[in-house]
C-alpha cells in the first residue's frame, strides 16, 4: 500500500549536449612562501611571552580582588564596633 510504484520502462535522462563557449579559467597556483625557522621561533617565543604576561595580569587581578574583599570585610567589622 505504501510502496512507491516505479514505471515499467523508465526513460533515460536526456544527455547533456551543451558545450561551453569559453573554457573554464585556469587557476594559477600561489607562489611558494618560504618561512625561515628563525621567524617561526620568533612567533612562538612572542606567543609564549604574551601568554605569560596575560597569566601574570590575571593572577595579579585576582590577588588584588581577594585583598580588596578581605580589607572590606575587616573595615566593616571595624565600623560595627
Amino acid at each position: 500500500m505504501f510502496l512507491p510504484k516505479y514505471p515499467d520502462n523508465p526513460t533515460p535522462p536526456p544527455a547533456h549536449t551543451h558545450t561551453p563557449a569559453d573554457p573554464a579559467p585556469v587557476r594559477r597556483a600561489l607562489p611558494p612562501i618560504s618561512v625561515s625557522t628563525g621567524a617561526v621561533a620568533t612567533v612562538v617565543a612572542g606567543g609564549v611571552v604574551l601568554t605569560a604576561l596575560l597569566a601574570a595580569v590575571a593572577v595579579s587581578a585576582i590577588s588584588v580582588h581577594i585583598a580588596a574583599v578581605v580589607l572590606r570585610s575587616l573595615l566593616r567589622e571595624h565600623h560595627r564596633r
